[in-house]
């Protein structure tokens, strides 16, 4: 069977030239990191190797990044840190109703040891207004955390805007960028970010393997105790494979930028134009501008998302219903939600993502199938214009 992988967001294939540069540290090249002979210090120019490549894609300084075991653990890290190293500045952390379950989970937890949290709205089409946020700092604000790119509907955040209003009040400001990373140019000093939270798996390295920039100056305390490594920072045995292979990933990704939005936001445009045009009743989420290149978020009316999903599934094509990390879930996204998008179309929503793979053959054979499989769905389904609903 035909096999067409639509959901990049969720994770992307190791590309080949990663793979090779990894496999030599499973094997031959195993040496631990923290030991002084030969094989140890290799692998720590391996690892020191791949801190610049990885600082290089965000214009970070190689000495401010911190390698580890994914973005969720870099934003759990920013945010109990902060928490924590500035207890006696204040309590209040401001962030957006949008965000990453990696940050509204960990801020639920910070709620029950006295954090407070202020929670920006966003417009229908998932537009943050820098004003909110403006009006929203108090002098106990420690941390504003706003994600560079929502994993839902894909929009771009103006970050530096943002970030100047943080800093006038001298407020540290952290960004998800998990979605950003090689999706769009990111300069960290330019735009004035004090943490930026990133993952490998996302830019075609390997899983298990993430980063957190640390602005030269701000401390944090350690999240994970024990060894030295990460100059002191970040306990545990380096993942020295996957450190390798974000490196790698990294350097693609910078050298591959604009052709990458370019391919990616071609494929894209021309989804929706063919959605559009041949599939009645749907609703594109968010606005085409400012936007993941690849990212696509479209409401079938009348019908359930998840049965799309199975069966475009049965034809070999890669979906999902909302963000991969809580896709399984029965709820409705909380990102729709704050877009206004009503429970019943929110339920009928799914996210396609393109990537480097995905070519215009890959399109065409998704909406062929796609225009059948909705076609047939809304037969079964008792809900439609035609049958008294709207």
């Amino acid at each position: 069977m035909r096999q067409v992988y639509l959901d990049y967001s969720a994770t992307t294939p190791v590309k080949e030239e990663v793979l090779k540069e990894m496999l030599p540290y499973f094997t031959e090249k195993f040496g631990n990191a923290s030991s002084l002979y030969a094989p140890g210090l290799e692998s720590k120019k391996a690892i020191d190797r791949a801190r610049d490549q990885v600082a290089g894609l965000i214009g970070a300084d190689p000495s401010e990044i911190i390698f580890t075991g994914c973005g969720s653990e870099s934003d759990n890290w920013v945010l109990e840190g902060v928490a924590d190293q500035y207890v006696k500045k204040g309590n209040h952390i401001i962030t957006t109703v949008e965000e990453h379950h990696a940050v509204l989970h960990t801020l639920d937890y910070l709620k029950k040891k006295g954090i407070e949290v202020t929670y920006l709205p966003i417009d229908n089409e998932g537009r943050l207004n820098p004003e909110d946020l403006e009006k929203a700092i108090t002098d106990k604000t420690i941390l504003v955390s706003i994600m560079m790119i929502n994993n839902e509907i894909g929009t771009l955040h103006p970050i530096k805007k943002l970030s100047t209003i943080a800093r006038k009040h001298n407020v540290l400001f952290h960004t998800d960028a998990v979605q950003a990373l090689g999706n769009t140019h990111i300069d960290v000093k330019e735009m004035g970010i004090d943490f930026l939270s990133m993952s490998a798996h996302k830019i075609y390295g390997p899983k298990g393997a993430g980063a957190l920039y640390i602005r030269k100056g701000v401390r944090i305390p350690s999240f994970i105790h024990g060894g030295a490594q990460e100059n002191g920072r970040r306990a545990g045995t380096e993942n020295i494979p996957g450190i390798v292979g974000f490196g790698k990933a990294a350097e693609l990704a910078k050298d591959n930028l604009g052709s990458h939005i370019a391919h990616c936001s071609e494929l894209r445009d021309y989804l929706a134009d063919k959605i559009l045009k041949d599939i009645p009743y749907v609703i594109i989420n968010g606005g085409m501008k400012d936007r993941h290149p690849g990212n696509l978020n479209v409401t079938f009316q009348y019908i359930e998302g998840e049965s799309i999903l199975l069966q475009l599934d049965a034809c070999g094509i890669c979906v999902s219903t909302g963000s991969a990390c809580s896709s399984k879930s029965l709820k409705p996204s909380h990102v729709l939600t704050a877009l206004g998008v009503g429970d019943e179309l929110v339920h009928g929503t799914i996210r396609f993502t393109v990537g480097d793979f995905t070519t215009k053959d890959d399109i065409d054979y998704t909406v062929e199938c796609l225009k059948k499989v909705v076609m047939w769905l809304r037969d079964l389904s008792p809900l439609g214009p035609e049958k008294g609903w709207n």
